[in-house]
């Protein structure tokens, strides 16, 4: 029997459930869960915001634990591994998505909160190659937003081969925002970040950013009118785009990992007359989740994080809501 804390209706609040997983499958593993983050997009299915969300809901995609069994066919993982499980929980293997390595992109990938019971619980399920094995030199009680929140910034900087000497912006600096500063300073980019936040402005430079931006002063985006050659968008509220491209160089990119549900109003010649280009991506493969690991325990990365114990769940969602979450918040089993 799993013990989790589920929501039984859009909105509602957390309450304790239980639930018999079965037994279990080939080529699947049981993670005793340690640590897991909570992050937007548990509240957006709390909420059934994006409308694929089935109750009770058991949200949790950001787990940091220990395989506590494995089932027949595993060979990579073994019992006591210290893992962590992201956005998907499994992949269909055959097809050529998959085969090409681009597991995440993957049209019958499984996601860890959609369809199933993720990760708010003290024992989760997931295809084994979908966990990670946590490299040493990571702090478990942090790790856990890497396993999205980190991917989903990672990634695009290997799917776009940015340049070590790229000049990159980076729109907004919170959940996402802080950790893009910290991966992309360490890949040797010159980084601005955009924020209207004093306070935001000058964490942002002790994380790594060379330069900030006020966001909100449109002087200061013309001012900086063919600056970079790559934005990446963290927000996800409606911007003036427009202003945004105008920063960016000759063939320079936007790329967008914020969901705004809000359509993308580009103008066309935004676009045309610089070869100017608009991307966006996921989280990504296993493979790419276990090199920004890497990456992240050689050059000390490591989200900034407040810690609620699972007890408190209900208090941890409302603090994330607020908007006052400095910058991801972990859930840890007492």
């Amino acid at each position: 029997m799993i013990k989790a804390y589920a929501a039984f209706e859009p909105g509602g609040e957390l309450k304790p459930f239980d639930y018999d997983p079965g037994p279990l499958g080939d080529q699947q593993v049981e993670i005793n869960v340690e640590h897991c983050g909570i992050c937007h997009s548990d509240l957006s299915m709390i909420d059934n915001e994006w409308g694929l969300s089935s109750y009770p809901l058991v949200p949790g995609h950001e787990v940091v634990g220990t395989i506590g069994a494995i089932g027949a066919g595993v060979t990579q993982l073994h019992v006591g591994q210290r893992v962590g499980l992201g956005w998907h929980s499994g992949y269909c293997m055959t097809c050529a998505t998959c085969m090409d390595g681009d597991h995440n992109l993957c049209a019958q990938a499984e996601s860890t909160i959609i369809g199933r019971h993720g990760g708010f619980a003290d024992k989760v399920r997931a295809q084994a190659a979908s966990v990670i094995p946590l490299p040493e030199g990571l702090d478990p009680v942090t790790a856990g937003p890497l396993f999205c929140g980190g991917i989903t910034v990672f990634n695009p900087m290997i799917q776009s081969q940015l340049s070590p000497t790229a000049r990159v912006g980076v729109i907004g600096i919170g959940g996402l925002g802080h950790l893009a500063v910290q991966f992309l300073n360490a890949w040797g980019c010159e980084v601005t970040a955009f924020t209207s936040s004093e306070t935001k402005r000058i964490e942002a430079l002790e994380l790594g950013a060379h330069h900030t931006l006020d966001s909100r002063d449109i002087a200061a985006l013309v001012a900086a009118a063919g600056r970079f050659d790559f934005l990446l968008s963290t927000v996800n509220v409606t911007l003036n785009w427009d202003a945004y491209l105008g920063t960016l160089k000759s063939r320079g990119r936007l790329h967008v990992v914020g969901a705004a549900l809000e359509p993308l109003r580009v103008p066309a010649f935004s676009l045309i007359m610089a070869q100017r280009s608009v991307s966006g991506s996921p989280v990504g493969s296993p493979a790419t989740l276990a090199k920004m690991l890497d990456f992240a325990a050689r050059h000390g990365i490591e989200p900034i994080t407040e810690d609620f114990d699972f007890s408190d769940i209900n208090e941890a969602i409302a603090h994330l809501r607020s908007g006052k979450a400095r910058y991801r918040v972990v859930l840890n089993q007492i």
